[in-house]
């Protein structure tokens, strides 16, 4: 399929689609959005090629998702126009919050007022509506209850809002990356989407659930299947790469109608001559034979989930780039399955005290590879995810953080034959004869020979397509956007970037690291564009434009 300019000259520039399926679906749905009125410009979906300048007024998608995850593709299911509604036979644990649902039980949730939803709830989210989503999709949750849903789902088709979600690969996003060995932190109901159980999805398969927890590519295959199986395809395009999203900007002084960017300096100066206007999107597909193939699209809205797992963070210290220091699971499961690291003497460094980190230790120790674990935070640090993990549910991390605790260095002890922590440590420097130097709370220097390095810090979402990297999204503008210390600043109801009007932000780009929060996030987004997209209608009703975006 050939990569599309989605800016739609409405005087000509047209080429046909090889799906014409697809294309008229798409136009269907355009009409639908913008009004009949649309039908009489244009007849066609046109395709252009990215050297085509379109100098015409043109019609805009109302919603791109940047970001094929669990985020985007939930998003993209109630942007299709389902809805939620309370179950008839429903009684929702919470009394206060059952009393709020019937108040207006005839009304889908994405046409309540979420924040009288949200008042009073408390979860393990910072962001109001997914605790109440999460609380209406799996009540009690954190109670260890395993209650069913409150929530039944109809397809509304007039609900539709046309949109396209682009992801560098299948819909899943960062499931099909992940290492494959390890079982995910969040139990297999917690992982679903609305729609379709996963336990339902797992008894079809190959094999019975033999746990709550799952391995990651059972999850990657759900989300691929999900998407299929609601329908949800046509509005999704693999092997997207985006190269810069920026605002456009429509001088009211000039008659051409020509959409163009401003410069910030200009926009200053003349700030009270332009309105913004949209979005224009660039990036390229990569097609099957390895070539990349432009596109330009232009949007009303973007809605940024992305994720936060694309660049890892650095320690930044010297010899950081020796080939024997990895940045990711992925790297040191792959040196260990190709026997690299077999029969070493010398023991692997592993940095890091969060759950990844964990994961290379156990990685490690199963396969019989001695480990120094080199951390900042005390073992008894009440942050510590460990202390937030029920024994009994995640029994191989708890035994990871009884080691961290019991197996510690000492000057009397040295390295322990299968396992060393350091807590209150940090890595100096390392060396190209693979040695590292680790430095103390207080100052102490102690050098160990290595096998291998393995830094898990954390990591960093890739927004360079953004001015400044993103980063002015954020909450401290000055430092990048991460998910623990600077989510993106949004509306806490609508998820509208607070300093970026009609550009939205969810999942863990907002703090929202577990599938079981980050679906607030989608219907936050939704419940924002159906009430923009009500007010619009109801002003070309009343004879207020001419339906075009």
């Amino acid at each position: 399929m050939p990569v599309w300019c989605c800016s739609c000259s409405l005087a000509g520039h047209f080429r046909n689609y090889s799906d014409t399926e697809t294309e008229g679906e798409i136009f269907n749905s355009l009409v639908q959005y913008f009004g009949d009125n649309l039908g009489q410009k244009v007849k066609a979906m046109p395709l252009v090629e990215e050297t085509s300048f379109l100098e015409d007024s043109s019609v805009t998608l109302p919603v791109v998702v940047i970001g094929n995850g669990p985020s985007g593709i939930c998003l993209s299911y109630m942007l299709s126009g389902y809805r939620p509604y309370l179950s008839s036979e429903a009684i929702h644990p919470n009394t206060i919050l059952h009393s709020k649902l019937e108040e207006a039980r005839h009304l889908s949730i994405v046409d309540q007022d979420l924040e009288y939803l949200s008042e009073g709830l408390e979860g393990r989210s910072s962001n109001p509506v997914a605790v109440l989503f999460d609380t209406l999709l799996h009540p009690d949750a954190d109670f260890g209850y395993d209650y069913p849903s409150v929530l039944h789902w109809k397809l509304e088709q007039h609900h539709y809002i046309p949109h396209l979600v682009l992801g560098k690969g299948p819909p899943g996003g960062a499931w099909h990356n992940m290492e494959g060995s390890m079982l995910t932190i969040s139990f297999g109901n917690w992982m679903e989407l609305p729609g379709l159980k996963f336990k339902d999805w797992v008894s079809s398969k190959r094999r019975n659930l033999k746990g709550d927890r799952v391995m990651p590519e059972e999850i990657a295959r759900y989300y691929k299947h999900y998407v299929k199986v609601m329908g949800l395809q046509k509005n999704f395009r693999e092997n997207t790469y985006i190269t810069s999203v920026s605002r456009l900007y429509r001088d009211q002084d000039d008659d051409d109608g020509q959409d163009r960017n401003i410069s910030t300096q200009h926009l200053q100066i003349e700030k009270s001559k332009f309105i913004k206007r949209n979005w224009e999107i660039r990036g390229y597909q990569r097609i099957a034979d390895g070539s990349h193939v432009p596109f330009c699209l232009f949007a009303e809205n973007v809605a940024l989930a992305t994720g936060t797992l694309d660049s890892p963070a650095y320690l930044e210290i010297e010899g950081e780039d020796f080939p024997f220091v990895f940045h990711s699971m992925p790297e040191f499961g792959a040196a260990i399955s190709k026997g690299k690291l077999r029969g070493k003497v010398d023991p692997v460094l592993i940095v890091g005290s969060g759950l990844t980190a964990a994961d290379a230790v156990l990685c490690a120790y199963n396969n019989n590879i001695p480990v120094i674990h080199v951390f900042r935070r005390r073992v008894t640090d009440p942050s510590l995810i460990f202390k937030q993990l029920p024994k009994k549910l995640y029994p191989e991390y708890h035994k990871v953080y009884h080691m961290m605790c019991t197996q510690s260095y000492s000057v009397d002890s040295n390295l322990l034959s299968d396992y060393t922590s350091f807590p209150e440590h940090h890595v100096l420097s390392f060396k190209s004869d693979m040695k590292c130097i680790l430095q103390s709370l207080s100052g102490l220097k102690k050098i160990f020979k290595l096998s291998a390095a393995v830094v898990l810090i954390g990591s960093h979402p890739n927004l360079s397509f953004l001015k400044e990297q993103g980063s002015y999204l954020g909450h401290n503008s000055s430092q990048p956007i991460t998910c623990k210390s600077n989510p993106v600043e949004i509306d806490a109801y609508t998820y509208e970037c607070v300093k970026e009007a009609n550009l939205f932000a969810l999942g863990p780009l907002v703090g929202d690291n577990f599938v079981r929060f980050l679906k607030g996030g989608a219907l936050g987004v939704t419940r924002c564009l159906a009430t923009r997209q009500k007010k619009k209608h109801l002003f070309v009703e009343r004879g207020g434009g001419d339906g075009i975006a």
